[in-house]
């Protein structure tokens, strides 16, 4: 392909003309106390300080850049586009803490995005001449630096650490297609082929632990997660409970496995260093456990609000219970027998009108006679990120129900609706389509979730039906599209293409849709994938999305 300059010119460096900044990004507790804090950073100017934090905090690589860098030599790579890995020999000579540290030149991200994406887009033949190379490298630093154009968060994160810096790491599961060969391949690497898609859809078998089975999926979706990217499932093919297993039992149902895969998203969310696990959660409407599915957040919300309460109403009485075995005025045990402590029987009265546990109860007074005088039972409050939150289920995930066209007829009817077995296809149960609506309507309003997919209606949208129905979507849900298939996602920033005079500068906007549709497209070739049939679809398919 021919690339045209719009923005830079031959010979002078993407930056010309643009001033940059030294900043310092930090983020701090209420109390003053500093989470994060790096000084002396390189924005462009023009950035507004909430941009220069979000790079500073989010997008920066925080440890293994190295400070002295050699080229790698590579045949049929231009010499301007050769990776670079840590030069031992320049290190030596540094002080062993200062060998190794953080971006911290916004300049060094955009040359390693941009360079990566160059780099592979000229192995793979994508430019008719260097310096077409040339001028796709430039138009995209100066775009990046000008907020004209920005890829998703996985790019960001893990594009072009291999590239500019030589960091890498074993393989942690991942395939790739070949470009070249045309062939599967197991990742040897965690940074050569990078992850840089943001979405993804991924199917999930009614079997425990062969490959896409349930346990399967969390090790996919923890692939993912580590590196920054979502996942969407649609859970229907799993038996609901009750239904028979092959061995003679009967099935635990949906919903207990995916309290296992809500506690292994949130795991890796508290622990990550990119950021929280993104994870939707879609079953049909005619699963046997809808009914379940549909109020699990209701429930688990009334347990924060019991929580929440039940834990001021028992820490005000408890500590009430402990000054009166305190303040007693009596000798020896008789301050901690409320026959014969006034203000203790009228405590103990209270704490049991309260509802407080009985056990909990003695268990104070017994602790005071043992001599302690305070107390201390934690009081639970309703913030997102509480301990009252990770405490219950169903926190790290969108759901969404599937709902067809038949059923809203239903729904409209006021007719019943059968829940149908996922392995014989019998009848499970029968209820009344509009008496579930309202549930889900309910649900709704009381917690959020579940969310609604329209099914028949996406699939009458569907530009690839041959190969599949569309299932479910990722966790944002702007990428529907075939199961075991990935998204990679580009934003353009309109402003910048307003002219003074309020018109529209339409040849350089589809300059850079151009450009940056190539960069999506490269960035297929370039992407390892967390399974062998993502791998596979998304080669296939090349989906991709800008807008």
């Amino acid at each position: 392909m021919r690339v045209e300059r719009q923005f830079t010119k031959s010979g002078k460096s993407a930056y010309d003309g643009l001033n940059f900044r030294k900043t310092t990004s930090e983020i701090r507790n209420p109390d003053g106390s500093i989470v994060f804090q790096l000084k002396d950073i390189d924005v462009p100017a023009a950035w507004s300080q909430v941009a220069a934090d979000i790079i500073a905090q989010k997008y920066f690589r925080k440890a293994g850049v190295a400070k002295a860098l050699k080229k790698v030599e590579e045949n049929d790579v231009p010499s301007w586009l050769w990776r670079s890995v840590p030069d031992e020999k320049a290190l030596e000579k540094l002080p062993e803490e200062e060998r190794y540290g953080s971006e911290i030149d916004a300049r060094q991200v955009f040359d390693r995005l941009a360079g990566t994406w160059t780099y592979w887009g000229f192995k793979g033949k994508y430019f008719d001449t260097e310096e077409d190379a040339r001028a796709f490298y430039d138009e995209l630093r100066f775009m990046l630096a000008t907020q004209r154009v920005a890829p998703n968060s996985p790019q960001w994160f893990n594009t072009g650490l291999f590239w500019a810096y030589g960091i890498d790491g074993p393989g942690q599961g991942h395939f790739y297609v070949d470009p070249f060969t045309q062939k599967l391949v197991q990742s040897k690497s965690s940074y050569e082929h990078p992850q840089p898609h943001a979405c993804f859809i991924q199917s999930v078998d009614d079997d425990l632990v062969n490959e896409n089975g349930i346990m399967d999926l969390w090790v996919r979706e923890a692939r993912l997660f580590k590196y920054g990217s979502g996942t969407g499932s649609n859970f229907s093919a799993l038996r609901g409970e009750g239904e028979t297993l092959s061995g003679g039992g009967r099935s635990s149902g949906l919903m207990s496995f995916l309290k296992i895969g809500d506690r292994a998203a949130g795991a890796i969310k508290s622990g990550g260093t990119t950021r929280r696990a993104a994870k939707m959660v879609v079953v049909d409407i005619d699963h046997p456990d809808i009914e379940q599915f549909i109020s699990w957040k209701v429930k688990e919300e009334q347990k924060v609000a019991a929580l929440v309460t039940g834990s001021k109403i028992v820490s005000k009485h408890l500590k009430s219970l402990m000054k009166a075995c305190v303040n007693c005025t009596g000798t020896g045990d008789d301050c901690f027998d409320p026959d014969k402590n006034p203000a203790l029987k009228r405590e103990v009265r209270a704490a049991k009108a309260a509802l407080v546990p009985h056990n909990y109860i003695y268990r104070v007074m017994q602790f005071a006679r043992q001599g302690y005088t305070n107390l201390d039972f934690p009081v639970y409050d309703t913030d997102w990120d509480s301990e009252a939150y990770l405490t219950v289920a169903g926190q790290n995930s969108n759901n969404s129900i599937r709902v067809s066209d038949d059923f809203l007829r239903a729904v409209e009817q006021d007719s019943d609706w059968d829940l149908i077995g996922r392995k014989k296809g019998d009848v499970i149960k029968t209820i009344n389509a509009k008496e579930l609506w309202e549930s889900v309507g309910y649900a709704a309003w009381a917690c959020a979730d579940p969310g609604i997919q329209y099914h028949t209606t996406i699939n009458d949208w569907h530009t690839c039906p041959e190969a599949g129905p569309i299932n479910a979507s990722n966790p944002c849900s702007e990428y529907m599209f075939l199961d075991d298939t990935a998204c990679n996602l580009a934003s353009i920033n309109l402003l910048p293409y307003r002219n003074s005079n309020s018109t529209f500068d339409t040849k350089s906007f589809e300059h850079t849709a151009r450009l940056w549709t190539m960069v999506l497209e490269i960035s297929v070739m370039m992407a390892q994938f967390p399974s062998k049939s993502i791998a596979l679809g998304s080669f296939n398919y090349r989906t991709l999305g800008i807008g």
